[in-house]
């Protein structure tokens, strides 16, 4: 249902890793080699430091590894480069794949007059490594890690620092998408006026919804639709 005052969507931040860009397990992987090599998670049995890593995808890799290491902020640093070395080298093996349609999707809401930012947990290394092999650099407007914003997901800093630097004029005219419980915890708290979820990556549709979701879509192809059927853009075409 839409009204006449509905305010109209300036800004998308979209999460990476699940969202638009493919996952399929890497994040997991790099995980478990940056603690084998660091030994950050020997205090508590693999799977359920696994367990810790999965429910927490989407927040700030230092963070994790921080509660991993049981508040030992040093070993936690030392494991996040380890955790930004591994991924490196997994996705030096594998390559970086986008998920099926995002650059289209996004490239569709640049269309529709929309900035678009893009944010992650991991460090702009990494970041900009996986934004250079998708060849997105002219894509999207911003891509901001946590060292951007001052915290992680599911802080709201990341959201709200991504319409400060786009000029956007209110939170509400803000759309937040997420595979993560995080993601849809971080666009909450930041107050935007739409809140996704995506069934691309670590988190399940009962999960998003009890986190807070608007909506749980497929994937970010349908974000776009998404957002005109509640009368946040003027149209949809093609």
């Amino acid at each position: 249902m839409t009204t006449l005052d509905t305010i109209r969507t300036e800004l998308v931040v979209l999460d990476m890793a699940g969202t638009t860009v493919l996952d399929d397990g890497v994040v997991e992987r790099a995980f478990q080699r940056a603690a084998e090599r660091t030994g950050v998670a020997d205090r508590m049995p693999w799977d359920a430091a696994l367990t810790y890593v999965r429910d927490t995808m989407g927040q700030s890799k230092i963070d994790v590894f921080t509660h991993l290491a049981d508040g030992d902020r040093a070993a936690a640093e030392r494991a996040t480069a380890a955790f930004e070395g591994a991924y490196a080298e997994i996705v030096d093996e594998h390559g970086v794949t986008e998920i099926p349609g995002a650059a289209d999707a996004i490239q569709g809401l640049k269309d529709a007059g929309l900035r678009v930012v893009l944010t992650t947990g991991f460090a702009p290394v990494t970041r900009d490594a996986l934004i250079d092999g998708l060849g997105w650099s002219g894509l999207v407007d911003l891509v901001l890690s946590p060292v951007d914003a001052g915290r992680g997901r599911p802080a709201p800093d990341l959201v709200l620092t991504a319409l400060l630097r786009t000029r956007t004029s209110s939170v509400e005219a803000v759309a937040v998408a997420g595979d993560t419980v995080s993601d849809v915890e971080s666009g909450r708290r930041a107050g935007a006026g739409f809140v996704a979820g995506v069934l691309t990556g670590a988190h399940d549709r009962t999960a998003l919804g009890d986190a807070g979701a608007d909506a749980v879509l497929a994937d970010v192809t349908e974000l776009r639709a998404s957002l005109a059927e509640r009368g946040r853009l003027a149209l949809v075409s093609g």
